[in-house]
């Protein structure tokens, strides 16, 4: 029997990555993962909804 090298699932992720965006309404910053840019978001200061075609990419991590 082996044991996996990786949790399962570890090939959908492991080349995900996090944009630091803030918000065009307010200015706070969210932190949206690669695999959710075709989600909705929502900010959470404002409560309005985060159009990423608005946003100003601050940097990735």
């Amino acid at each position: 029997m082996n044991t996996p090298q990786h949790c399962p699932g570890f090939h959908n992720f492991k080349n995900l990555q996090s944009f630091m965006c803030k918000c065009p309404h307010c200015g706070k910053e969210t932190e949206i993962f690669s695999d959710e840019f075709d989600k909705k978001h929502i900010c959470k200061r404002c409560k309005k909804e985060i159009d990423f075609k608005q946003c100003t990419l601050e940097g990735t991590t």
